[in-house]
């Protein structure tokens, strides 16, 4: 009989259970939505035409998460410990050789410093790191919070340590909103399957300056940066005394002479690491099962025994490499699950779901067999193959329809986490099987397993987010839509770009949320999908309104004080002075119902009155509006200066008429619009400007020198406020006059007003009628 025979004698002895039932068909749940608020956002996940984000209305603003209570604070440690394995419980193992270094990890983190422990995979840091967690139960104030570093981001890790700590139902807190919270946490962080070194440890570090971690690394994760303040406390095999007395604890019996240097040879060979003795104890264990009595063993035994077999010591290379031999002698599940979790690179699905998976009612007992055989270790809330073990199996052939096994547990899943009794943050916890099968599915490239692959991300995506795993929500998305592109799902691929966008809206990146939701309108505006299209055009302005600063962002917006508003449009309620001290920033869309606004001081070297009406940046007609008066001032102090030095006026440059454009006569405005019909042509700030006395022309009878007789007035349409074709270039001496038609009337020169009326009062100077009209010693509308 071969060693494969073994395991499908096992379980006779065990009681029967029911056999599993075919589910029956029942009708379709109504999709099950779910609320969030997140920084200034209210993010309602929706499953069918993807999730829709908006800005919290004040009234739904969720209450300031609060500490969790002691019985609370029992219930988070316990769920961050994996389950405990099905059938009778194992022996705890003592701690051998490693008083020193954890009496010395206590000391240092009762002071408050934070250590790293490094050690190979199997010195057992998760034991020792166990060990400590008892001892500083009553150091920080906030207790000891347990957290597992496989797979996780520094954000991610910080999250899971405010959820540890707050109870904060319906709400997830933004980057800034986190960054207070996590600040003001005391605990003792134990954090094993450290993945990440350098600035992000530093990252990790900063950000919880009040805890004091306990970080377990193996030696190939990048060192801390030079200036971290970490302990480093490194972890090293067992001597050889201590290594046969662990393999006789494991054994439960005393160890034969043989048994003993086959012992010493494999702890030369392992360099003393403590799994490689648990390993090799369930080897011995099992030869004396197969040595044994059969009536001796008890119901839930691993396998039967055959009376008077000889079973020799495996080889050295065999209790090297052990995983192939012990699981040749497990039972018939204890082999598929092991074959699942080939499959899934190492990751076990709960012990819940292997009956269903596996096809075995019994099968939930398979934990507790791999467990006691050293071929898992924990990880967190969950269980994944041993170090080393993944590799030997492979070896083995059990990776053999690894494609086949990973679509079953895809299935499963795809009908498991869409289920309404299962809440987003139980299917947030099976995150890591979860992914580790649409990893598994979508690298073959087929089309059947990419839209099984696509089922699964659609299902699972939403519980996720709901379930604030973000970190799973956004992996899941990203190979949904790699599934959906392979399996040519336009549709579902349109839906994972939609919730890519919201997530990146979400997290503060603009660009990303913009790309992904214009991919997802235009794919589903080619399926002619009104529903979607909406939600994702609603989102994509709402990232519009945030890029231009019309949506608040809370990290960047800042208490203002309480003010005076400028009116609808931007129009100023007065015009600036020339003596004013601050210039008010334009308004916003969303700002404009807001009570406060804020002041800025102006620049000291910004004292022109071009640039002080510059600083109205409403809509152009309002700029336009608000200049012609000072415009029109300007120009008409300037004629009447002209009119009074004509007698000895110099006739324009050659190539320049009167009244035509300059190269010198930019427009300071940057506007083409030309003047409102409906403005004043001889208004300014509400103040009427002076006008020539008619007595002058009367006098003459000639034309009058005024505005007409010097070009089109600013009220006509044809000429722009500001521009210099409202007033005469001066001339240079020795040219000629040329006469400017006006009307079609050849126009004369004429004496001053003040020549011709007597009466009248002296013209006056060119900077006396600037100051009346614009009240500032000089104006840069002038030409040069």
């Amino acid at each position: 009989m071969d060693n494969d025979s073994f395991g499908d004698l096992a379980g006779h002895g065990r009681p029967p259970r029911d056999a599993i039932k075919q589910a029956v068909p029942s009708a379709p749940a109504p999709a099950r939505t779910v609320e969030l608020v997140t920084g200034d956002f209210l993010l309602t996940v929706n499953p069918v035409d993807g999730s829709e984000i908006e800005l919290c209305p004040p009234v739904r603003t969720p209450a300031r998460p609060v500490r969790h209570t002691a019985a609370e604070r029992a219930e988070v440690t316990r769920a961050a410990l994996p389950p405990v394995p099905a059938g009778p419980a194992a022996p705890r193992l003592p701690l051998l050789e490693r008083d020193e270094p954890r009496e010395r990890l206590v000391r240092l983190l009762g002071q408050g410093r934070s250590v790293r422990l490094t050690g190979a995979a199997g010195s057992g840091r998760t034991v020792l790191l166990d060990a400590v967690a008892e001892e500083c139960a009553a150091v920080a104030p906030d207790g000891v919070v347990r957290l597992n570093g496989l797979h996780r981001t520094p954000g991610e890790l910080l999250q899971e340590l405010f959820t540890a700590v707050y109870s904060a139902p319906g709400q997830r807190p933004d980057r800034n909103a986190l960054a207070g919270f996590v600040r003001d946490i005391g605990a003792v962080v134990v954090l094993d399957d450290l993945e990440f070194g350098g600035a992000a440890l530093d990252e990790l570090l900063d950000a919880a300056p009040e805890c004091a971690f306990l970080l377990a690394a193996t030696p190939e994760v990048a060192a801390p940066s030079a200036d971290s303040p970490l302990e480093e406390v490194f972890l090293g095999g067992l001597d050889r005394a201590t290594a046969l007395d662990l393999l006789r604890q494991v054994v439960g019996r005393v160890l034969t002479e043989e048994e003993a240097n086959w012992a010493g040879d494999l702890w030369f060979e392992s360099e003393g690491l403590p799994l490689r003795f648990v390993q090799a104890g369930a080897l011995l264990r099992q030869c004396d099962d197969l040595r044994g009595d059969p009536e001796a063993f008890e119901e839930f035994a691993p396998f039967d025994a055959v009376q008077g077999r000889d079973a020799p010591l495996p080889s050295l290379g065999e209790g090297a490499a052990p995983a192939p031999l012990l699981a040749s002698r497990l039972t018939e599940s204890a082999r598929a699950t092991l074959r699942l979790a080939v499959a899934l690179g190492g990751e076990v699905p709960h012990q819940a779901h292997l009956p269903a998976l596996i096809g075995d009612t019994h099968a939930d007992a398979a934990v507790g067999e791999l467990m006691s055989c050293g071929l898992l270790s924990p990880a967190g809330p969950r269980y994944r193959l041993a170090a080393g073990v993944l590799a030997q199996l492979r070896e083995k052939g059990y990776d053999e329809g690894a494609e086949g096994h990973a679509r079953t547990v895809a299935q499963h899943y795809t009908w498991w986490a869409g289920h309404p009794s299962v809440t987003p943050e139980r299917a947030a916890s099976e995150a890591d099987a979860l992914l580790a099968s649409l990893a598994a599915l979508v690298p073959a490239g087929d089309a059947g397993y990419a839209g099984t692959a696509v089922l699964l991300a659609r299902s699972a995506a939403p519980a996720f987010a709901a379930g604030r795993h973000w970190g799973a929500w956004e992996r899941t998305l990203r190979v949904g839509s790699q599934a959906a592109r392979i399996a040519g799902e336009v549709a579902e691929d349109a839906y994972f770009h939609h919730e890519l966008g919201v997530l990146a809206l979400c997290t503060g990146n603009l660009d990303r949320a913009r790309a992904e939701l214009e991919a997802s309108i235009a794919m589903r505006g080619a399926l002619a999908d009104r529903n979607g299209t909406v939600a994702g055009r609603r989102t994509l302005a709402l990232v519009e309104d945030r890029t231009q600063g019309l949506a608040p962002n809370p990290e960047t917006l800042t208490p203002r004080p309480e003010g005076p508003h400028s009116p609808p449009r931007g129009v100023p309620l007065a015009p600036p002075s020339a003596g004013a001290a601050t210039a008010r920033l334009p308004l916003t869309g969303a700002e404009d119902a807001s009570p406060a606004t804020r002041a800025l001081p102006r620049p000291a070297q910004d004292r022109s009155p071009v640039r002080r009406l510059g600083v109205l940046v409403g809509a152009r007609r309002n700029l336009v509006a608000v200049g012609t008066g000072a415009v029109l001032a300007v120009v008409l102090g300037t004629v009447v200066t002209l009119g009074a030095t004509s007698g000895t006026e110099e006739p324009p440059a050659e190539g320049v008429r009167n009244g035509q454009q300059t190269d010198g006569g930019a427009d300071d405005w940057g506007t083409d619009e030309p003047v409102p019909a409906d403005e004043p042509s001889g208004t300014s700030d509400g103040k009427t400007t002076a006008k020539p006395s008619p007595s002058a022309s009367g006098a003459s009878g000639a034309p009058s020198a005024g505005p007409t007789s010097a070009g089109p007035t600013p009220s006509t349409g044809s000429t722009r406020p500001g521009s210099p074709t409202q007033t005469s270039r001066p001339t240079s001496p020795g040219s000629t006059p040329r006469p400017t038609p006006s009307s079609g009337t050849p126009t004369t020169q004429s004496p001053s007003p003040s020549a011709s009326n007597p009466t009248l009062p002296p013209s006056p100077s060119p900077s006396n009628s600037e100051s009346s009209a614009e009240g500032s010693p000089s104006s840069p509308l002038q030409p040069s």
